[in-house]
């Protein structure tokens, strides 16, 4: 069942790409290069990777971000950059499984959310929807659990307060 939390703002490095969900590795193979890039200069992440949706387009595409949380100050090598994820009022549910279950898993959230009269902080913007908070955070470590139906993802969507 999911839950509303309170979540600060937290500093994170990223690399950002349009894609369709056929085209999903393409973004997620750039976590490890991150977490090696933060490694190589003694940077320890501040939590688990996650991906942070920024613009849905029509036809299934989406402006994504892998993105690792950090705290203090950093300078990322570009195509990295540097951005926060805002503080604010998130409905906060756990998914068990593998990936290919996340889009029916965010659209049971969302639906749950607008039964409940929840308002998500998104806009409809020139390329398409807008969220200001829409992550997925990586609980799981796939070389510690290789076993996709048992990773764990925390979905977390930002409310319009």
């Amino acid at each position: 069942m999911p839950t509303v939390i309170d979540r600060p703002a937290q500093r994170y490095v990223a690399e950002r790409a349009t894609l369709a969900i056929p085209e999903f590795p393409r973004i997620a193979d750039r976590l490890p290069p991150l977490i090696g890039g933060l490694a190589a200069r003694g940077v320890t992440p501040a939590g688990p990777p996650f991906f942070r949706y920024r613009v849905l387009h029509p036809g299934m595409r989406f402006t994504v971000e892998a993105a690792v949380p950090i705290d203090g100050e950093f300078t990322p090598d570009e195509p990295a950059f540097l951005d926060e994820v805002p503080a604010g009022r998130y409905v906060l549910d756990t998914y068990v499984g593998a990936p290919d279950g996340l889009a029916a898993a965010t659209a049971s959230v969302l639906a749950w959310g607008e039964a409940e009269g929840l308002v998500w902080d998104r806009r409809e913007g020139p390329d398409g929807e807008e969220w200001g908070g829409r992550l997925e955070v990586l609980r799981t470590d796939p070389r510690e659990e290789p076993d996709p139906t048992r990773w764990v993802t925390d979905l977390l969507f930002r409310l319009d307060d």
